[in-house]
């Protein structure tokens, strides 16, 4: 007991510290969770040896792993999954997981068939969870990446954790775990569906929970630690993956509370997950990582690193691109949707910890795998500081207008390069803005508004215009009184 309380006092001062490095970085284009990672692998058994397994670790891990995942589960619209924007995010999706397959079984990593599916899964997903506090932090919600993200983002979560169940219980056979995944689902739909029956079957009991829902008892928090519990223990019973099962209980909270209360019990489990579970999950999962089998394969690193951008953000691209809702997107739009749907580093910590929980997946690769899937994180920002630039530089228009005119190069190399002039400052003058307001502006979050900024300044010089123009006709006015 003793040592369990000095490990988590050590995961909580890391948490905090992880918190505010993050923010030291201007624009915090890198999520939190990147230096949770890290901290949990310097902390870990193969580098400074300070956090170990143990089962009272094990069970805060799963239940911020179940938290992180409720909340997801929360937030995902079953009709807007249902839609056109969502089918086109599955069958995005089914792309990536296609391509996914074919780079493993070409890399020939020695694996068996599960390992390889986990692989090739972990290839594919999108943290859907973890964007969503992102989005509504750098207000992206209600925009066309936000859009992208909800439907694309949302699928890339929801199909792989589905293909976990089904592919990462090596113990029954395929039948027998569609045959479970299927019951499973219908009893979640089932409760969920009926929630107006179920609140009726108990009305005392549910008029308590509601009206005590802000009192000290907190009865509705308390009925939903309880159904996440429930549900985590009901998955390990039947060996389905605990992801799901969090899902679930996402997915039953909101309709049971669709309105408002679910929104204000939505915050409270925020606060309880954010403040210590989900963080002290990441950093427990990433003690598992070994530097010394990254580095011994700096080659394979580099390989994922490449496959986790090539096999989803180029579908996503492209997908974005074919399909006629978002074939009017700017570039800068579809670049940061496509970027930001890339970002799937808490779902590959759960994956991975998964697989080899189920001997499917060797620590050593797993430890190669949840690093590149940080370097990814690392490496987006770059990746889309250098389109903002390029974007602004037109350079297509450019290699024309040199084509047409071979002896103007020089001017037409620095008109464009006043083009990303400009757009710099601008970029700097609306991060600087929304910094007084309390949000960072990264530049993805830039290329995924920069259609709304750009008209916001434009009605600002208009207004701008308009007020010089009034005081003038002021002017003029008060000159022809004074004659």
């Amino acid at each position: 007991m003793t040592q369990d309380l000095i490990m988590l006092a050590v995961i909580l001062a890391a948490v905090v510290a992880s918190s505010f490095l993050a923010s030291l970085i201007p624009g915090r284009p890198i999520p939190e969770v990147v230096f949770f990672v890290v901290a949990g692998a310097v902390l870990g058994p193969h580098c400074a040896g300070v956090i170990h397994a143990s089962a009272g670790m094990s069970l805060v891990s799963r239940l911020g792993m179940g938290f992180l995942f409720l909340i997801a589960g929360y937030d995902l619209d079953l009709r807007e999954l249902m839609g056109r924007a969502g089918r086109h995010g599955a069958v995005c999706w089914a792309i990536c997981m296609a391509l996914a397959v074919a780079a493993t079984l070409a890399l020939d990593l020695g694996l068996s068939s599960t390992g390889i599916a986990a692989f090739a899964i972990a290839l594919t997903t999108t943290a859907y969870g973890t964007l969503v506090p992102i989005m509504r932090d750098r207000e992206l919600s209600g925009t066309a990446v936000g859009g992208v993200i909800e439907s694309y983002g949302a699928m890339g979560e929801l199909l792989p954790v589905v293909a976990m169940s089904l592919m990462l219980s090596p113990a029954r056979s395929m039948s027998a775990n569609v045959a479970v995944l299927v019951l499973f689902v219908a009893v979640c739909v089932l409760v969920a569906l009926q929630a107006e029956r179920a609140r009726a079957w108990g009305s005392r009991l549910w008029k308590w929970v509601v009206d005590n829902a802000e009192t000290s008892s907190q009865a509705t928090l308390r009925v939903t630690v309880l159904l996440l519990v429930t549900l985590l223990a009901l998955a390990a019973a039947l060996d389905l993956d605990a992801v799901l099962a969090a899902f679930a209980a996402g997915f039953i909270l909101r309709h049971l509370l669709p309105d408002e209360r679910g929104k204000r019990l939505l915050d409270k489990i925020e606060i309880l997950a954010n403040g210590f579970f989900v963080p002290a999950f990441f950093v427990i999962s990433a003690t598992s990582i070994d530097f010394a089998a990254v580095g011994a394969a700096p080659g394979l690193l580099a390989i994922f690193v490449g496959l986790l951008l090539l096999v989803r953000a180029l579908p996503v691209a492209v997908c974005l691109r074919v399909f006629p809702e978002t074939r009017d997107m700017p570039t800068g739009e579809k670049i940061s949707a496509s970027l930001y749907c890339t970002m799937a580093l808490p779902l590959i910590v759960a994956l991975t910890e998964a697989a080899t929980a189920v001997d499917a997946m060797p620590e050593s690769m797993a430890s190669v795998l949840v690093t590149a899937g940080a370097l990814t994180v690392l490496v987006i920002p770059v990746l889309t500081n250098a389109s903002r630039v390029a974007i602004a530089a037109h350079p297509v228009e450019a290699a024309h207008e040199i084509a047409e005119h071979p002896d103007s190069v020089r001017e037409i190399i620095h008109e464009h390069h006043e083009h990303v002039r400009e757009a710099t400052e601008l970029f700097h003058e609306e991060r600087a803005e929304l910094r007084r307001r309390g949000v960072r502006l990264s530049a993805a979050d830039y290329l995924a508004q920069a259609e709304q900024i750009r008209e916001r300044h434009i009605d600002d010089l208009h207004r701008i215009n308009e007020h010089s123009r009034e005081e003038y006709e002021g002017l003029r006015e008060d000159r022809r009184h004074a004659k």
